[in-house]
């Protein structure tokens, strides 16, 4: 039975019947909906023809940002229909899908919808996709929205997009839409007070994964103190579980007052909880999983701790993870509304009003600040690579896409050159966990089986509790026991990879990655199929065995060596093992999870896995090598020759002949003191680099700089190997810099391939001769001809958009004029030159109208001949 009553309550009603006519007329609009006012709930509903018998029946698809937001906004939707999910309104999550035969509205994860998208971009049987909580910008979302927006655009005109947010950026999603409808609901009226709860004494600012414990103290105080002066529930946002679990610590258990942990790793049961009113008064302590879509019934306050958790990615050492930030202006008011969606209610923000302006307006959209990969890889499979054609608010940044292409090639998912995807990459795209997770579990299966491949997997694309421990091999067997809601969870996800786990064989497209013929510590060969077939039963099964084998699959460059102390990776970033760990012992480490704690020298390792020497050399494969290396130590000359593992020394003996004369660093220093011109600068060389400085100025990313400051800075990616072979100041003297420099073009990106169009050597001229383009000025180029070659050109040429300044030459090869419109040239200017040299080059064509006429190298006399 339809609860009338309740649906009458939602204040989005009075924007239904503008939202109905904006999709009747466009197909497309925005939404705007303060929070409480039903969006999630009812909008839904209507469209998709369930609250009114005459209303056209429709199938709407409903993505949200988070898992919990999902199973609460289908519940609630069941709820108001009177039915239960998976009825008329159900839910899909990873590895959870609860729908039946007459479900006409399904709520999904973004990351579901991609995937369905990937598979069937037509969508087929779904009328309506209403995309919730866009102003969060989250990756998935964004990802979502330009995918639908280029299906709607070429596929299917008839689907109907709504963006819906509580408090976004209206004019830009409608001009990203095609100037799509923006409709906006009026709010609950139920006022919010906002009081200013700053600490006594400073804090020290986020950092890292890392809160000052100060400001938790602080924060526990303020929520007893919310108890003290104010009515009704209290919901505390935290950026994360580990805050959540120290202030509910500080807490302890008020009297008559139930203290409730939400967020993403919370039971069932204690979400279901918090969603329902509580017959005791509650604080309840979330992350941002609460900031939207859920309504938690019974909150009249809401205390703010000012913190979010948003992603980083840290090139330089190869590390990604969550890191804690202020949270934004448009996220504070988010929260507070919180507080006003059932009467009037408080706010506390933990920080003062001056500070309060200085706060970003919105959250920074993880398109900027996240690692790529897996974008990288859709985009690739939805066959735009550079994601140029894509309606996003965001473009991503060039070096994060290259960084990621950079990584998928290296996994097999793209093509090196064009960055296309492989049909490997589709298959990888297809399991729906980060490439490098999925690349591990189609590598790692045939020598360890499917199903414990997968376990691992599963382990890694949701970081396991911490009690588990920082042993990946022990977290495994943690799980495998547990009876928590993670657990749960990873069960679910073992079986839904161990499902995916494509055919071993590679296809003819694909790039075959080098087979896996894994030693364990004892020595014992181990091979097998995509069934785990012919696995030795000496030790393969172990668990810290198999966690090995793929985490050093999945993070290659993170294989690390004990050396001095610490671990050094494959990539050269060192990392320290916690006291007490399991892992403190062991020689070899394939890190998983790392982070760099605050004011620490070295990464600190989070979450890894035992390896031997032999699984290290065949996961890292493409970064062994060896070879001889000379150096500079302690004042003398030091040769050796060293076989490598990417940072990492395997061997090393010393060459009976040292190298006499300057060590390379000696010679990166002299370079450094005397300059560039110590190297040989032939005419080629000169002129490849005012070509690049040309394109740096006027194109920019992903052109290098190569100003002296730049080029010493980058010295190691573009002078190598030269500098290693060289031994003395003549040896510099020798190296060709056009050729070193060529290695600082845009391999990755594949925009190398266009130096020669967008800044070319030569240009043709009307005669058909090539003349050198002089590019010594970055502004602008000049090409020099003689003017009787350029008769009959009306446009002056451009090189990357930018008109050349055009050297006009008398048959001597003087400058007879300059300009950079030869149109007005011709008009004007020419005929004052004509005067000037016809008298002195009578052998040489002086037409009228040059414009129109012949071009030519040769003189009146050869052209009678």
């Amino acid at each position: 039975m339809i609860r009338d009553d309740a649906l009458r309550a939602l204040p989005v009603r009075s924007a239904l019947p503008a939202l109905t006519s904006a999709l009747d007329a466009d197909g497309v609009a925005v939404l705007v909906a303060p929070p409480g006012t039903g969006k999630t709930t009812l909008v839904p509903l209507v469209l998709a023809g369930l609250l009114d018998e005459g209303a056209p029946v429709r199938r709407v698809v409903v993505a949200e940002p988070r898992r919990i937001a999902v199973r609460a906004a289908a519940r609630r939707m069941a709820w108001l229909l009177g039915e239960k999910p998976g009825e008329s309104v159900g839910y899909t999550v990873r590895g959870e899908r609860v729908v039946g035969p007459r479900t006409r509205v399904e709520v999904v994860t973004t990351g579901v919808l991609l995937q369905r998208l990937q598979r069937d971009q037509e969508l087929a049987g779904v009328d309506v996709v209403m995309l919730d909580e866009v102003h969060e910008r989250h990756l998935d979302a964004d990802t979502a929205t330009a995918f639908l927006w280029d299906v709607r655009e070429t596929l299917r005109p008839e689907l109907r997009l709504v963006a819906a947010s509580a408090t976004t950026d209206a004019e830009g999603w409608s001009a990203l839409l095609g100037d799509a409808p923006v409709v906006e609901a009026d709010g609950v009226s139920y006022p919010v007070d906002v009081v200013w709860a700053p600490p006594a004494r400073p804090v020290r600012p986020p950092h890292g994964m890392r809160v000052d414990p100060a400001l938790l103290t602080h924060v526990a105080a303020v929520v007893r103190r919310a108890l003290a002066e104010r009515d009704g529930d209290v919901l505390c946002f935290l950026p994360g579980v580990g805050e959540i679990a120290r202030v509910a610590g500080q807490l302890g258990t008020p009297d008559d007052v139930e203290v409730l942990q939400v967020h993403g790793r919370a039971p069932a049961a204690v979400q279901d909880a918090v969603l329902a009113p509580g017959a005791r008064r509650r604080v309840v302590l979330a992350t941002a999983v609460a900031e939207s879509s859920l309504t938690v019934p019974g909150v009249r306050v809401v205390v703010d701790a000012g913190l979010a958790r948003e992603p980083r990615v840290d090139h330089a050492r190869g590390l990604s993870a969550l890191t804690t930030v202020r949270a934004s202006r448009a996220t504070g008011t988010q929260r507070a509304g919180r507080a006003g969606r059932e009467a009037p209610g408080v706010v506390y923000r933990c920080w003062d009003e001056a500070e309060d302006g200085r706060l970003p307006r919105f959250p920074a959209p993880e398109i900027k600040v996240a690692d790529l990969t897996a974008f990288a890889l859709q985009v690739a499979c939805w066959g735009d690579p550079d994601a140029s054609g894509l309606a996003l608010l965001d473009a991503p940044p060039g070096g994060a896409m290259a960084a990621a292409r950079a990584t998928l090639a290296v996994v097999g998912a793209v093509e090196g050159d064009s960055g296309r995807a492989t049909g490997r990459g589709g298959r990888l795209a297809r399991i729906g966990v980060h490439p490098r997770l999925g690349r591990a579990l189609v590598d790692a299966a045939p020598v360890v089986g499917a199903e414990r491949a997968a376990e691992v997997v599963a382990l890694l694309s949701e970081e396991p509790p911490r009690e588990y421990g920082d042993d990946l091999g022990r977290a495994l067997g943690s799980a495998r026991r547990g009876r928590d809601a993670y657990a749960g969870r990873w069960a679910r996800e073992v079986r839904r990879l161990a499902r995916l786990v494509p055919d071993p064989a590679p296809s003819a497209r694909e790039t075959p990655l080098p087979p896996i013929h894994a030693t364990e510590p004892g020595g014992t060969g181990v091979t097998g199929g995509a069934d785990g077939a012919g696995v030795s039963r000496s030790g393969a099964g172990r668990d810290d065995y198999v966690a090995g084998i793929v985490a050093a699959l999945a993070f290659p460059e993170r294989v690390a060596r004990k050396t001095g102390g610490s671990l050094l990776m494959v990539s050269g970033t060192r990392a320290d093992v916690p006291d007490g760990s399991t892992l403190r012992d062991a020689e070899w480490v394939a890190v998983a999870v790392a982070d760099r704690p605050v004011g620490a020298g070295h990464a600190r390792v989070r979450l890894g896995a035992v390896v031997d020497e032999e699984t290290a050399r065949r996961a890292a494969a493409p970064l062994f090598g060896e070879g001889d290396e000379v150096a500079w130590a302690d004042g003398d000359v030091v040769a050796r020759h060293v076989t490598r593992l990417g940072a990492i020394e395997l061997a090393v003996r010393p060459l009976r002949e040292p190298a006499p004369g300057l060590v390379r660093d000696a010679l990166v220093e002299g370079l450094r003191r005397e300059g560039l011109g110590l190297l040989r600068w032939g005419r080629d060389a000169v002129a490849l680099r005012e070509r690049l400085a040309f394109l740096r100025r006027h194109v920019g990313e992903p052109w290098p700089d190569v100003g002296d400051e730049a080029l010493h800075a980058r010295v190691d990616e573009w002078l190598e190997p030269e500098l290693s072979a060289a031994r003395r100041r003549a040896d510099l003297g020798r190296i060709d810099a056009g050729e070193a420099l060529k290695r600082l073009l845009p391999w990755a990106t594949g925009e190398a391939a266009r130096l020669d169009e967008l800044a070319p050597e030569r240009l043709e001229v009307p005669s058909g001769s090539r003349v050198r383009v002089d590019y010594a000025d970055p502004e602008q180029p000049v090409l020099a001809v003689k003017l009787q070659e350029m008769f009959g050109l009306r446009e002056t040429p451009r090189v990357a958009g930018v008109p050349v300044l055009v050297h006009l030459l008398s048959p001597a090869g003087r400058p007879a004029a300059v300009t950079a419109d030869l149109a007005s040239f011709w008009g004007d200017g020419y005929r004052s030159v004509r005067a000037d040299l016809r008298g002195r080059y009578p052998k040489h064509p002086w037409p009228e109208d040059p414009a129109t006429a012949e071009p030519t190298r040769h003189t009146n006399a050869r052209l009678r001949r």
